[in-house]
C-alpha cells in the first residue's frame, strides 16, 4: 500500500496551500520533490487504482513552477482532494479507518451486454438512446462528450460580473411558485453565500418549490445575467452541496442528445457507469510502453475524458486515447504489409533499354520528381516481394506516363498488366492516352531501325455488349491481351489472367477495400501500383497509408500554364454568363457544374437538370448545350463525353461527375455553381479540367451566401494552384471523410483523434513500429489485449491499401 507517501505529500500540500502556494515548502521545489514521490509510489503502488492515482497527481501537478497563482491554487486544491478521497487523513488519537478494498463490485454486465441492463434503463429509453447509436453497454462508455461547460470557477455572489459563466455555493433562503400570465409556472429562490444576496429563477419546473427547501445549501452554476439593475441566473444547473456534483463547479461534460433523453438524466447515467465500469477496463498498453511515452492509464483516461477533474487531465485524457486510436490504425496498416510481404512477389527483370527508349519517344522531358517515381517503382518491381506503392501528384504532374512505363516493364518480361478506374470515361481516357503513348514509341523506334514491342491493350468496360465481354474475357484468359484497361467489369469472376504481374488502380479511394482486394486476387501476388491524383497531406497519408511505400510527383511539368481563378457573388452571376459567352465566342467551350441533380427542399441548390434547362433557354438560347450527371448510364456518359471533345457542345452542365477523367483541351472556362458546398480538394480538381491546352483558362467560383469557413476555403483556392498546400488546408477544416468526398478512405471512425494532432500521431507511429518490429503477430503476453483491440477496431476493414 502507498498509504504512508500519500499523506506525506498530503501534509506537504496542505502547508503550500496554507503559505498561499509560493512554491517554498521544500527545497528545490514541489517539482524536484514530485518527480522523486511519483517514481518511489509508482514502485510501491500495488493495483490499478493506485497508479491511476499517482498518474492523476502527477499530470495535477506538472509544471507547478511556471504555473500563474490562481493556476497553482486550484492545482493544489484539486491534488488534495484528489489524496483525500483516496485515502483521509486522520487527526491525532483517531483511529485509521480500514483500507478501501483496490477492487470494486464487479458489474453484472458486459460492454457487449444490450443498453437496457443497466439499472434506470427502460426498452423506451432504449428506443431513444439508439437513435444516438447507442444499444450496447460500450456504446455508452464510448459516448464521448462533444464539448464541456466550464463551471469550474467557484465564485462568491459579491465578485459575480454580468455575462460571465459562474459556479457559486449559496443557501436558499426562500422560494415560491407563481404563474405568469401565458400560464408559465415560475420557480423564483432568493439565495445567499453571506457576501450577498441574489435571485434565481426556473420555469416550468414547479416541483423545485419542494426541493429546494429553505436553509439548504446547494451549488449553482450558469450565465450571469442582469434584471432591473440586480444579477441574477436564470435557469442554472444546480445539485446539493453534499453530493458529488457532476453538473456544477466542474468541467460539466455536454453530450450529444436526442429527443426525449435529457441532458442531466444521460449526465447522471455516464457517470453510474463510469464509475462502475472504469476500474474494470483492461488497459492494452503494457505499462513500460505508458511510462516511456508519459501516457496517463486507460481507465483513468475514461474517467478523466468524461468527467475530467481540470483542463490538464482532460487533456491528459484526450491524448491517451487519441494515442490509442492511432497506434491501433498504425499496427492495422503495418500489419497488412507484413501480410502482404509474407507472399513471395515476381520479380520483373528491368529492360532499361526499353524505359529509355520510351521516355526518348516522349514530346517532352520527364520532370526530376517524375524520374525520381519511375526509379523507385521500377527498383520495386525487381523485388521479390511485391510492390505495394502509392503513386500521387496534382492534376496534370504526369502520373500516367510513369505508370505506362512500369506496364511496358511487365509486358516485356512476357506478363500481363492492368489499370482498374473508377468510372468508365477515365478508362477510356488512360485506354486512349496509354494506346496513343505506345503507338507514339513504336513509331519512333521503327523510324530509328529499332525493335519496339506493341501490346495488345483492350478495354474492359460494363457498357460492351455481352458478345464482346465473352470474347475478351477469353482472350484475356488465353495471355492474348498484354494490358486491360477497365472499371469494376475487372474484377468481374468471369475476368481471369493467365499471368497478372502488374496491376495499378486509380483514384483509388474511390474503391472499397474488397474490390482493391480482388483485383490483386486475379494474379499470384503481382505488384501492386495505387494513383491519386488527390494531393495527400503527410498526415493523412501516414495515418491512412501506413502499409504502402510512397512516390510524390510534387513537380508540374514545363509550360503548364496557371488557371487564373475568381470567387464572384451570386450578384456577378451575369458578369460570369457573359465570360463563358466571349470565350465561346473566341472557339473555346466551358464547363459549368452544379452540386445536384434534382431539387431538394432541404439544400438550397442548383440542381444540373433544372439549371441546364434554364441555361439553353434562357442565358445561352443560341449555344448547344449538354448535360451530364451520375445518374445517366454509362453508354450515355460516353456519348455526351465524346460529343463535348468533339466540339459538338459549346457548354457542358454537369455535376460532380467531372472531377476526375475529362481531358478536353478546348475547354478553358470551369464554372462551379455553390461553389462553397465543395471542399478544396474537390474544388481544385475541377480546375484541373481546364487548362489542358493550348489557351488561357479560368476558373470562376460562384458561391451563394457562404459560411465564414466556406469564405476562408474559397480565399484559399483563390490565392494557390498548388495541390498539396490546398490538401493540407482542406484537411484542416473538414476532415478525413469530407476531404475525399467518400467513406471508402479505408479509415475507421475516430472517436476522439483529430488528424491535426500531429504530434501523437508520430508518436503512434514510432511505438507502433517498435511494437511490430519485436512482435509482428501482437502474440507476446503483454500484447494479448492489444492483439484483441487491433483485430475489433479493423474488424469490417479487411484489405486497407
Amino acid at each position: 500500500m502507498i498509504t504512508s507517501a500519500i499523506q506525506k505529500l498530503t501534509k506537504i500540500l496542505a502547508e503550500e496551500q496554507k503559505q498561499g502556494c509560493q512554491d517554498r515548502v521544500v527545497i528545490g521545489g514541489l517539482d524536484k520533490l514530485l518527480r522523486r514521490w511519483v517514481e518511489e509510489t509508482k514502485q510501491a503502488a500495488e493495483n490499478e487504482a493506485e497508479h491511476r492515482l499517482v498518474d492523476e497527481i502527477k499530470t495535477t501537478l506538472h509544471d507547478y513552477a511556471s504555473k500563474a497563482d490562481a493556476e497553482r491554487r486550484t492545482a493544489i486544491e484539486v491534488a488534495l482532494k484528489r489524496l483525500r478521497e483516496f485515502s483521509p487523513v486522520t487527526k491525532p488519537g483517531e483511529p485509521t479507518p480500514a483500507p478501501v478494498p483496490s477492487q470494486p463490485k464487479e458489474p453484472a454486465f458486459t460492454l457487449d451486454s444490450p443498453v437496457t441492463s443497466i439499472r434506470g434503463v427502460s426498452t423506451a429509453y432504449a428506443r431513444r438512446l439508439a437513435r444516438l447509436g447507442v444499444r450496447t453497454v460500450g456504446d455508452l462508455v464510448y459516448l464521448f462528450p462533444r464539448r464541456y461547460d466550464d463551471f469550474s470557477a467557484l465564485k462568491t455572489i459579491a465578485q459575480l460580473r454580468y455575462g460571465e459563466e459562474a459556479t457559486i455555493i449559496a443557501t436558499i433562503w426562500e422560494v415560491q411558485n407563481r404563474e405568469s400570465r401565458r400560464g408559465q409556472v415560475i420557480t423564483k429562490a432568493l439565495v445567499s453565500d453571506g457576501t450577498a444576496t441574489m435571485q434565481v429563477t426556473w420555469f416550468n419546473q414547479p416541483y423545485l418549490a419542494q426541493r429546494l427547501q429553505p436553509g439548504r445549501q446547494i451549488v449553482l452554476s450558469g450565465k450571469v445575467e442582469a434584471y432591473l439593475g440586480r444579477l441574477t441566473m436564470s435557469s442554472p444547473a444546480w445539485e446539493p452541496l453534499e453530493r458529488e456534483l457532476i453538473h456544477t463547479a466542474r468541467l460539466v461534460p455536454v453530450y450529444p442528445l436526442t429527443e426525449g433523453i435529457g441532458a442531466r438524466w444521460l449526465r447522471r447515467l455516464i457517470k453510474s457507469l463510469i464509475d462502475l465500469w472504469a476500474p474494470h477496463l483492461r488497459d492494452p498498453l503494457p505499462e513500460e510502453l505508458r511510462r516511456k511515452y508519459d501516457l496517463i492509464s486507460l481507465p483513468t483516461a475514461m474517467s478523466q475524458i468524461h468527467f475530467p477533474d481540470n483542463r490538464q487531465m482532460l487533456e491528459a485524457a484526450r491524448r491517451r486515447l487519441c494515442f490509442d486510436e492511432f497506434l491501433l490504425i498504425q499496427l492495422g496498416v503495418l500489419r497488412q504489409r507484413w501480410e502482404w510481404q509474407q507472399w513471395p512477389g515476381r520479380p520483373l527483370t528491368i529492360d532499361h533499354d526499353l524505359i529509355h527508349a520510351f521516355v526518348s519517344s516522349l514530346p517532352y522531358v520527364l520532370t526530376n520528381a517524375q524520374q525520381r517515381a519511375l526509379e523507385e517503382i521500377l527498383a520495386d518491381l525487381a523485388k521479390a516481394k511485391p510492390m505495394s506503392r502509392l503513386l500521387q501528384g496534382d492534376v496534370g504532374s504526369g502520373k500516367t506516363v510513369v505508370a505506362t512505363a512500369a506496364l511496358l516493364n511487365a509486358v516485356a518480361n512476357g506478363a500481363q498488366a492492368a489499370i482498374m478506374a473508377p468510372t468508365e470515361i477515365l478508362a477510356e481516357q488512360h485506354y486512349q492516352t496509354i494506346s496513343a503513348l505506345l503507338e507514339a514509341a513504336a513509331d519512333c523506334a521503327a523510324r530509328q531501325g529499332r525493335t519496339f514491342p506493341r501490346p495488345v491493350i483492350r478495354l474492359l468496360i460494363g457498357s460492351l455488349s455481352q458478345g464482346e465481354k465473352e470474347t475478351l474475357h477469353r482472350n484475356i484468359a488465353a495471355g492474348e491481351v498484354d494490358i486491360v484497361i477497365g472499371t469494376h467489369a475487372l474484377i468481374q469472376e468471369s475476368v481471369v489472367f493467365k499471368d497478372l504481374a502488374l496491376a495499378v488502380i486509380d483514384e483509388q479511394h474511390r474503391f472499397g477495400v474488397n474490390q482493391r482486394a480482388a483485383l490483386r486476387s486475379k494474379g499470384y501476388s503481382p505488384h501492386v501500383l495505387v494513383m491519386t491524383a488527390t494531393p495527400i497531406p503527410r498526415t493523412l497519408a501516414l495515418t491512412i497509408y501506413g502499409d504502402l511505400d510512397l512516390s510524390v510527383i510534387d513537380e508540374m511539368p514545363p509550360g503548364r500554364q496557371r488557371i487564373e481563378t475568381r470567387w464572384l457573388s451570386a450578384l456577378e452571376r451575369e458578369r460570369a454568363y457573359n465570360f463563358v459567352r466571349a470565350q465561346v465566342e473566341q472557339g473555346r467551350q466551358a464547363f459549368i457544374i452544379c452540386p445536384l441533380v434534382e431539387e431538394s427542399e432541404k439544400i438550397e441548390a442548383r440542381a444540373a437538370t433544372a439549371e441546364y434547362e434554364r441555361l439553353q433557354s434562357e442565358i445561352f438560347p443560341d449555344l448547344k448545350l449538354g448535360l451530364l450527371h451520375g445518374r445517366m448510364k454509362g453508354e450515355e456518359k460516353e456519348a455526351i463525353m465524346n460529343a463535348f471533345r468533339r466540339g459538338e457542345y459549346h457548354i457542358l452542365v454537369s455535376t460532380a461527375v467531372v472531377e476526375v477523367g475529362i481531358d478536353v483541351p478546348n475547354a478553358t472556362v470551369m464554372l462551379v455553381e455553390g461553389a462553397n458546398r465543395f471542399g478544396l480538394a474537390q474544388l481544385h480538381q475541377f480546375r484541373g479540367r481546364v487548362g489542358r491546352g493550348e489557351y488561357p483558362s479560368y476558373c470562376l467560383l460562384l458561391a451563394d451566401t457562404p459560411s465564414l469557413e466556406g469564405e476562408q476555403r474559397l480565399r484559399i483556392i483563390e490565392e494557390t494552384d498548388d495541390g498539396f498546400k490546398l490538401a493540407e488546408e482542406d484537411l484542416k477544416m473538414r476532415g478525413p471523410g469530407e476531404f475525399f468526398g467518400t467513406r471508402q478512405a479505408g479509415l475507421p471512425d475516430l472517436k476522439v483523434a483529430r488528424l491535426s494532432d500531429v504530434h501523437v500521431l508520430e508518436t503512434a507511429r514510432t511505438a507502433a513500429k517498435e511494437i511490430f518490429e519485436r512482435d509482428p503477430t501482437l502474440s507476446l503476453p503483454e500484447y494479448q489485449a492489444l492483439a484483441q483491440q487491433v483485430a475489433e477496431f479493423w474488424q469490417t476493414k479487411g484489405d486497407l491499401s
